[in-house]
């Protein structure tokens, strides 16, 4: 290590509706940097991007990380920026690595990324390509495919297919005959279930469909199946490797958004109850999915699994996972062996990779 601590950004909160969750996942990182043997490499640059876009300095991140809640816009300096990014604050001239904690758009699509590459610094997570294509699940989903990696059946679809009560109808018809129902509606480029609604019948598709064309005008719809949810998480740069496998259960009917974040609305099994055969199985295709789409330095990779028939399907990347307290990403390396400390640091190393 060199003799002086390395400067390490850590920008979080974004635009994207996962914002709070951002703050939430920025403290439990921070604390991993500033925790232990990393107390000795690294200094923590806090950078906040508030709802509108604006990047404020340590004088106000530092508070909202210790505080873990987003501020009012009243709250913030009067004298602040105007909306969208400018121009880093002053403090990132000293940053050596940059740490994006940015769940959703805005931050885990390659927009970010594109912007360390343009500043060519080195940053944690995977890079402009690997980011747009994860985030994207039309993209995601025709990568997977063209590698030959099992998938659910789903269509794709467009906000424009919705314009007419023609177009409406024939998507609407081939949904019903390639999938049936029960089957998920998504938007393609929105993270943690926002927007993502469950479909039994033809007026709950037409008002997911609905919805979800309000958030993106890419959408994606998947077939429903009675599965198990594993989890694994992926970690390094120029070599991939695959933590033990975990399980998500909830008695809601799905695993949307408030279930995901709310406590004692799921419950986490870290390693999930699998045969070592099938443990082996999802490992290896976790790191096939990453590779597929270009993904380095981490990714949780989420699977359905029917174990009466021991079929596993790849569901999707996430290229900046949750890291609070809730979050699988984290506990998956814990139980594999890797400390909250020494996984943060293998993060930032990577970075250099």
């Amino acid at each position: 290590m060199p003799s002086r601590s390395t400067s390490v950004g850590l920008i979080f909160g974004g635009r994207s509706g996962e914002h709070d969750v951002s703050i939430r996942s920025a403290a439990t990182v921070n604390a991993g940097l500033t925790s232990g043997s990393n107390t000795e490499r690294y200094t923590v640059v806090p950078i906040y991007i508030d709802r509108e876009g604006c990047w404020w300095g340590p004088g106000v991140a530092a508070s909202i990380l210790v505080s873990g809640i987003a501020p009012e816009p009243s709250e913030l300096p009067q004298s602040g920026p105007v909306k969208g990014f400018r121009a880093c604050p002053a403090e990132a001239e000293n940053v050596d690595i940059w740490y994006p904690v940015l769940h959703g758009p805005n931050g885990e699509d390659g927009t970010v990324q594109g912007l360390f590459e343009l500043m060519r610094m080195p940053y944690v997570g995977a890079g402009v390509l690997g980011s747009a294509m994860s985030m994207d699940k039309q993209a995601m989903k025709a990568a997977f495919q063209a590698a030959g990696l099992a998938q659910v059946p789903f269509v794709c679809a467009h906000a424009a297919d919705l314009s007419s009560a023609s177009s409406r109808d024939r998507l609407v018809e081939s949904i019903e005959t390639g999938l049936g129902y029960p089957c998920f509606v998504k938007p393609a480029n929105l993270g943690s279930s926002v927007g993502i609604s469950k479909a039994k019948n033809r007026e709950e598709l037409l008002a997911g469909l609905e919805l979800a064309a309000k958030l993106d005008p890419r959408l994606v719809v998947e077939q429903g199946v009675a599965a198990r949810e594993l989890e694994c998480a992926v970690l390094g740069a120029s070599e991939l490797r695959a933590s033990v496998v975990g399980e998500v259960r909830f008695d809601a009917d799905w695993y949307d958004y408030t279930t995901k974040y709310t406590s004692g609305l799921s419950t986490t099994l870290v390693p999930a109850p699998l045969p070592e055969a099938t443990q082996e199985r999802v490992q290896q295709l976790a790191v096939q999915a990453c590779e597929a789409v270009g993904v380095t330095g981490m990714a949780r990779v989420d699977f359905f699994y029917d174990e009466t028939n021991d079929q596993l399907w790849l569901n999707e990347i996430n290229t900046l996972p949750g890291f609070t307290s809730q979050s699988m990403y984290p506990m998956l390396w814990a139980s594999s062996g890797v400390t909250l400390e020494q996984l943060v640091h293998e993060l930032v190393q990577s970075a250099g990779e």
